[in-house]
């Protein structure tokens, strides 16, 4: 209920009174949301409170808001932690979702200065370009380019795409996989992103670039990725 009489910001208590009802299951994702009005007369406060309560689980990921249609319950994000190198499939996997893929296209190119630079690999020398949109149970969460050096994992297939690279590199070529650095910035969705990712364009997106490594050091793939921001977060476990 809505205590008028607490300290607690009026917004804030409506706010955690639906986050529970979510966290319950009693709201699931999908559900609409009663109006603005509704609550309102329903808590006798005023819609412009509700409307902040509103709009800040709009932006913490808990409710999505369709034109001229209402406010529905988001689906709950996907919590990767950052301890420990796994690929998507295995990430997916791991929290029982189905993982997919809709490659958008393969081929060799010629690496240019910044890609040779992040590979260690020479100006022009031929690496493996790869354009896809991650999936998981079928909703787009990734826009991902990969980039990896033809001279060195070679055979590599659109086949091997589709299952899991890092499994290929493993267990086919025998390389040991050990080690990547990962860089997370926000940003905007732009016109192309949005389109591939089913949102809207400049809706929130988390870039991240990822470098992988072998065991002796040598980098075996750059990723550069544009995650969904409404179904993506990054945990991290921290010790003094």
């Amino acid at each position: 209920m809505i205590d008028k009489n607490s300290p607690i910001p009026i917004y804030y208590q409506l706010e955690e009174l639906i986050k529970g009802l979510i966290e319950k299951g009693e709201l699931k994702p999908g559900d609409s949301l009663p109006s603005e009005r509704e609550y309102a007369e329903k808590y006798q406060i005023s819609r412009m409170t509700v409307r902040q309560a509103f709009s800040k689980l709009v932006n913490d990921g808990y409710l999505y808001r369709l034109q001229g249609k209402g406010t529905f319950i988001s689906d709950r994000k996907i919590e990767q932690p950052l301890q420990g190198l796994t690929s998507f499939t295995e990430d997916m996997q791991k929290r029982g979702m189905k993982p997919g893929s809709q490659l958008l296209d393969f081929k060799i190119i010629a690496a240019s200065l910044q890609i040779a630079s992040q590979l260690n690999i020479q100006e022009n020398e031929p690496v493996y370009e790869i354009k896809r949109i991650r999936l998981a149970d079928d909703v787009p969460m990734a826009f991902e380019s990969t980039y990896i050096s033809a001279n060195l994992i070679k055979g590599l297939t659109i086949d091997i795409v589709h299952k899991s690279l890092y499994s290929y590199i493993e267990e086919q070529l025998h390389l040991r996989i050990d080690h990547a650095t990962q860089i997370i910035e926000s940003s905007i969705a732009n016109q192309l992103e949005a389109q591939y990712l089913n949102i809207k364009n400049g809706a929130p997106i988390l870039l991240i670039q990822r470098n992988t490594f072998l065991q002796d050091g040598t980098p075996v793939e750059l990723v550069k990725s544009s995650y969904r921001a409404d179904r993506y977060k990054f945990m991290i476990h921290m010790k003094r």
